[in-house]
Formats: C-alpha cells, structure tokens, sequence
C-alpha cells in the first residue's frame, strides 16, 4: 500500500496488525508496528498493543509478550480482558504456572469479570501444565466459574468417587455461551487423556454427541465409512478414534459386513500456532497401533484402508481396550 502512496490510518494499521494475529506472523506485525510508530501520523493504540500481545503470546514469546505489555503501560493504555487473556495463554505456553495465577489474580485487581472465553483460556492452560500444578489453576477457575471449577473437581481430585460427572458436565454446557461448548469440551477431554482417564473421556465425547456440540464425526455411505475428526482436538480425536474402533469392531461381532473402504479424515495444514498438524501427530499414532490406515496423497489429511485390512487388524485386536498415546 505504500508503494501505492496510500496514507495508512491508525484503523488500516490495527487491521493489518489483526490479520498477522489471527495467521500468526509476528516478523510482518513487528513491521507494521515499526511503520506505524515511524509514520509521524498514527499513534498505537490499546487495539494496536492487544494484537501484538496476542500474536507473542500464541507463540510462547513470554519475554516479548512482556515487552510490549510494559509498552502499553508507557503510553498510558490499561492492560483489558483481551491482553491479559493472551498473556495467561503466553505463560500457560512456557508452562509459567505461577505467572498465569498472578495474571489472573491481577484480572481481579482490576475489577475485571471473567467471562466464558477466558475461563476456556485458563481451562486449555490446564492441558498444558504438569499434574502436579493443576490445583494452582483449579484454585482460579473456581473463583472464576463455580460451575467449571466443580467439573474439574470431580474430574481431578474425584476420579474414582460416586460423583455424577455427566450430570455435573450437562449442566455446565448449558450454563456455558455456545460460542465456547466445543473449545470446552475439546479441553476437558484433552485434559481426561493427559490423566489417563479415557473412559471419562468418552463419557464427554458422547455427551458433545448428545447436546450436539459436534456433528457427523462418524459418517456411513455404502461404500465408505469415515471418521471425521477437523473439528476435534488432539485429545477428542484420540477419543473418537478408540470410540470408532470399538464400534467397527462390535459390526465384525455381529456379522454384518464392512464397506469397500474406511477413511479418517484429520483435515489439513497446521494449527496457526502449532509445529504439528493433527495428520502429522494421527500418523504416528497410528503407526503405533499397527492400524492398516495409509494416507492418501491426493487427498491431504485422509487416511484410508480397504475392508479386507481393516477385518484382519480388527480381528487381530482382542482387546477391546485402545491404549491412548
């Protein structure tokens, strides 16, 4: 645009800086930010400072996040809901535990209400910290959302109790906004399979089945079955994956015949901020199971296997419980 002698506006500045965050390119936001500093004309503003934070923070840039925190600061704009969110996702990244408490307890200081998407940041937090330090967060989400706070109690603490854990988890998708449902889900079963808990984990996946915060996971045509999982996390997919399995297997049971053909599909490309896509990590797993599934060149994210394979692997699989990696 400058090439074009376009005068950029502090807004034009903002939504460019937006693009990079939501992409994930913090070489371009940083130009961008320097351009706009150098203009003569535009100032940052709160909007300006909150993208950039956000794109550090997606990374796990903590000291960079900080830096541009202390910024703000200095050019006399209040830390909101939005930059103090993306900085517990920053610590909850490097596994910076204590930090995230002292972020979150700095969101009260400031008179702020937690709201559902940053009780969901604060609860993908939790996928990501040592077993050890998952009590620090509880402590936080209970002040934050009651209602999450129990779930997680049972979850944790209650593994082995009598507590209504479906109950208590159908309650609070309901109380829960349903912008949030599948990111919540997604971390609860996410958080199940870090704590070998994949019964408890099913029970989730069948309740997001039930109050339909995911659709057409498994999918049947007379020549294919299919297993979609672009929607699901690390964790779910693992899930739906032990789920199909046992599915597939109690057809052999009963004697009804498979189709031609069973694909999974993982989708494709990687996570804005991840080193690994989904089919990257599905293909290990897979491997690892000895599963007959191959994926399919032309088809980017599809893993698919013929009838006669997938009977003789299902038939190979006494067990029916699937060890999740």
């Amino acid at each position: 645009m400058k090439e074009k002698q376009l005068e950029l506006t502090v807004i034009m500045y903002n939504t460019l800086l937006a693009v990079c965050a939501d992409v994930g390119y913090a070489d371009e936001a940083v130009e961008n930010f320097e351009d706009m500093k150098n203009s003569g004309t535009c100032k940052p503003d709160s909007w300006t400072f909150s993208s950039l934070i956000t794109i550090y923070s997606c990374s796990g840039k903590v000291s960079e996040a900080e830096g541009i925190v202390n910024k703000m600061l200095e050019a006399g704009f209040e830390p909101n809901i939005f930059v103090l969110t993306s900085l517990i996702q920053c610590y909850g990244k490097a596994q910076r535990t204590d930090d995230v408490v002292k972020t979150f307890n700095r969101v009260l200081e400031l008179g702020i209400t937690p709201d559902d998407r940053f009780c969901g940041c604060l609860l993908n937090v939790m996928t990501q910290t040592p077993r050890e330090e998952l009590t620090k967060l509880m402590d936080c989400i209970e002040k934050a959302n009651p209602k999450l706070g129990h779930v997680l109690k049972l979850l944790i603490e209650e593994q082995n109790g009598e507590g209504n854990f479906k109950n208590e988890a159908s309650e609070l998708f309901n109380y829960i906004g349903s912008d949030v449902k599948k990111a919540y889900c997604n971390c609860l079963i996410d958080l199940c399979i870090n704590l070998d808990l994949l019964e408890r984990a099913c029970e989730l996946l069948e309740l997001g089945l039930s109050l339909e915060i995911y659709a057409d996971i498994q999918s049947r045509s007379p020549n294919q079955w299919s297993l979609n999982l672009k929607s699901l996390s690390l964790g779910a997919s693992l899930t739906a994956l032990h789920v199909w399995i046992n599915d597939l297997t109690k057809v052999l049971e009963s004697g009804e015949e498979l189709p031609p053909l069973l694909g999974i599909n993982t989708g494709h490309g990687k996570h804005k901020y991840s080193e690994k896509g989904l089919a990257t990590v599905f293909e290990s797993h897979l491997k690892e199971l000895s599963a007959p599934f191959q994926e399919v060149p032309d088809k980017v994210g599809w893993f698919l296997t013929t009838k006669i394979a997938a009977k003789s692997w299902l038939e190979s699989r006494r067990s029916p419980d699937l060890v999740v990696a």
